[in-house]
């Protein structure tokens, strides 16, 4: 069934949000044939991860997907078959009473933030009922389970990840400057928010046995990059180098070609939710920042995905793993980073052998566009 969609988006500061929404409304273009429209508050934000938006156009059709301002003093338009909030944004008073009035009314769904954590399952698809109007809003969470809305990926993702890795990674490489990897170098992406374990983890590579090339996105780590150098700033296409340690100065860049640098590096440190989810598919290494929130809230999500994707490591290799995560995002009671550095790159070899093997696991949990059009389905009927 080809429905229609309108998809709210609210730009948060650091890009999560309009990430997870707009690769979701690609995904229900291209690989389940829905009509998605997607209303977004800051287009210039969006362009950063997006360059082929026009931050001046009120309407612009991209990937399939009809883009929209979703201006303070909304327009009323027919709403669509299918009404997804990404996150809590709290539509248009206008527009849910246009909502109401339409018969039957749209399914209303309440796109929440991924975790790995117990309770997802239990919560996933509930519906609310609106204090006075006659609608009902559905809570839809993306999870890591069967019971679960599952995450998004697309079909073909494995074979375009293969492909590239075949055929294109010297290409790539050359494109930042850089010959393939040699043997006993790394590479390693670095994209952060600002952290208190940096510094100590920069010493460790600059001091390592093994030479390190850090590929490092704009973004908030970058002035922390720069005071640990004493230097100037550190901007696209510049280099730094100290010890055994190269960091080079990446441009922000789209979901595509960060995609790539995530496949084509040896290790990924990735923040946020679309990130740490597009590092999994990776099928590399990966070091997850949470995005901190109020009262270390975040600190549950960080334990709950290290219990499930630790689950079938040896539990020395485990260990590693967990002590890098919780030392790169402070939790009480980790090693400093250097020491989880050191232990982590201990059991790189078996670390690097269930990220290859993770997406198949990843996939029991199914394809979270394909499940919202079955939900939305179901609802239609």
């Amino acid at each position: 069934m080809r429905a229609h969609w309108d998809i709210f988006c609210n730009v948060i500061d650091n890009y999560g949000d309009i990430g997870v929404a707009w690769r979701l409304a690609r995904q229900l273009v291209a690989g389940c044939g829905q009509q998605v429209r997607l209303w977004v508050d800051d287009l210039a934000a969006f362009s950063r991860i997006w360059p082929a938006v026009d931050p001046r156009a009120a309407a612009q059709t991209l990937e399939g997907v009809d883009v929209r301002v979703w201006r303070a003093s909304f327009a009323d338009v027919e709403p669509a078959q299918v009404v997804v909030e990404a996150f809590g944004c709290a539509l248009p008073e206008n527009h849910l009473a246009a909502m109401a009035r339409r018969s039957p009314p749209p399914v209303w769904i309440n796109l929440e933030y991924l975790s790995a954590e117990d309770w997802v399952a239990g919560h996933h698809g509930l519906p609310s009922p609106h204090p006075h109007l006659p609608l009902t809003r559905y809570f839809f969470f993306p999870g890591y389970t069967a019971g679960t809305g599952g995450l998004a990926v697309e079909a073909d993702l494995a074979a375009r990840r293969e492909a590239f890795l075949r055929d294109d990674a010297a290409h790539f490489w050359a494109g930042l400057g850089l010959a393939p990897p040699q043997p006993g170098e790394w590479r390693i992406s670095l994209f952060a928010y600002e952290n208190a374990a940096l510094p100590g983890l920069l010493d460790a590579w600059a001091d390592g046995a093994d030479r390190v090339v850090g590929l490092v996105p704009e973004g908030r780590i970058v002035p922390q990059i720069e005071r640990w150098f004493e230097t100037r700033p550190l901007a696209p296409g510049d280099v730094r180098e100290r010890g055994r340690l190269q960091l080079r100065g990446l441009p922000f860049t789209d979901q595509d070609v960060y995609d790539r640098l995530l496949w084509a590096c040896d290790l990924n440190f990735v923040r946020g939710e679309d990130s740490c989810v597009r590092a999994q598919w990776a099928a590399r290494p990966l070091v997850w920042q949470a995005y901190p929130q109020a009262e270390t809230a975040h600190h549950a999500k960080i334990e709950a995905l290290l219990a499930l994707y630790g689950a079938a490591l040896d539990p020395i290799v485990a260990q590693a793993v967990a002590d890098m995560w919780r030392a790169w995002n402070g939790i009480p009671g980790a090693p400093a980073a250097g020491d989880a550095w050191a232990a982590w790159q201990a059991q790189r070899q078996a670390i690097a052998a269930h990220a290859r093997a993770w997406p198949g696991r990843l996939a029991d949990a199914g394809r979270l566009a394909e499940k919202l059009v079955e939900f939305a389905e179901n609802r239609l009927k």
